[in-house]
């Protein structure tokens, strides 16, 4: 479209008015020369440049003035600051050459040297089989279930979600900015990896119940290995199991078989507690018995063995004065029979003489007897 105006009025500008470049149009107007406008300022701009210029003028002094002034302008723009947070990488042409601390710093300004900054203090998560805030809704079920279960060392399928809490080791950001392009996708596999390996060394009763702590800790030093044999520069700070729970579909089987086991093991610490204690019980009697049973044996021998003594004491006595140790025997004898016994004395040669009849208390006898005659 031809913007010249019929009337010589100067364009969309308005009529006799320059254009902004200072020219007019072509084809009427002040011709091809600049506007007095435009001459005017240009002439200002160069008497205040003159006024800044020792001598007032632009000739080869002032041309390094202001070079000067430029290189050191430029220079100043490699200043820059390290938040707390952050390790300062400094790459000259590209190439990595140094780290920097929190504060104030300098690299070669663009387009020599830049600077990256990662943070080395954030405490990254990183979720498997399960998605929790915004990320629950970029993820369908399929795919978290594929992350979820892995297949035990007897052969059992178990369903674990689990996180992992990360952060770049400060020493090592080089590595993590450059050795690694996409630091979640990796250590998401690796993850991933370091679960189904250690998942498939034990058996899924030990993983639904005791092992879980081992788990995390293996898990989370397999990570680690892996990771610096990488050179990825991340510290893993945490393995936590979320979920372990055997498939939805088989899940109410294995419940009943858990409970069962529940039982079996209350029964059995029961009887054990039974045992311990009437086990006790029975030993300690048995060791009373056996204990009386020596004592018992102990006095039998040593009264046999007494008696024996004595026979053969009294036998050695009987040798020298038989009929004395006759008489004595007899007496002795008596005495022990008799001891215990109630006796009537009757003195034959006396009731003969003194006219005593003879008088056996046969009543005593029958009360003694319980009997109501005289056997």
């Amino acid at each position: 479209m031809n913007w010249s105006n019929q009337g010589g009025g100067g364009g969309p500008w308005g009529p006799k008015k320059p254009n902004p470049w200072g020219q007019g149009p072509q084809n009427g107007g002040n011709g091809g020369g600049p506007s007095p406008d435009f001459e005017e300022m240009i002439r200002r701009g160069q008497d205040q440049l003159k006024s800044l210029i020792p001598g007032g003028s632009l000739g080869g002094r002032g041309a390094i003035l202001i070079a000067l002034g430029a290189a050191v302008l430029w220079l100043a723009s490699g200043l820059y600051t390290v938040k707390p947070d952050e390790v300062g990488l400094n790459l000259i042409f590209g190439r990595y050459v140094g780290s920097t601390q929190p504060g104030l710093n300098y690299n070669l300004p663009y387009p020599i040297g830049s600077v990256i900054r990662p943070s080395v203090t954030t405490v990254n998560t990183t979720e498997i089989g399960f998605r929790s805030g915004e990320g629950r809704a970029r993820n369908s079920q399929r795919d978290l279930a594929e992350e979820s279960l892995m297949l035990t060392g007897d052969e059992n399928i178990v369903d674990i979600n689990f996180a992992v809490q990360w952060q770049v080791n400060p020493a090592k950001a080089g590595d993590f900015v450059f050795n690694i392009q996409e630091p979640e996708t990796s250590i998401k596999a690796v993850a991933e990896s370091a679960m189904r390996e250690i998942i498939g060394k034990r058996n899924i009763q030990a993983i639904l119940t005791t092992e879980r702590g081992a788990i995390e800790s293996d898990v989370k030093q397999l990570m680690q290995d892996t990771l610096d044999t990488y050179g990825a520069g991340v510290v893993i700070r945490l393995v936590q199991l979320q979920k372990v729970d055997p498939p939805a579909q088989v899940i109410d089987a294995f419940r009943d078989v858990q409970a069962a086991r529940q039982d079996q093991d209350r029964a059995r610490n029961e009887a054990e507690t039974y045992a311990s204690k009437v086990v006790p019980e029975a030993r300690g009697e048995a060791a009373r018995i056996q204990q009386e049973s020596e004592a018992y044996r102990e006095r039998v021998v040593a009264e046999a063995t007494g008696q024996a003594s004595r026979f053969s004491q009294i036998y050695a006595e009987y040798k020298k004065a038989p009929a004395i140790i006759r008489e004595r025997m007899y007496l002795e004898t008596m005495e022990r029979v008799l001891a215990g016994a109630e006796k009537t004395i009757i003195d034959q040669n006396g009731a003969s003489q003194q006219g005593v009849v003879p008088y056996l208390p046969l009543g005593d006898f029958q009360k003694k007897n319980g009997a109501g005659v005289v056997k």
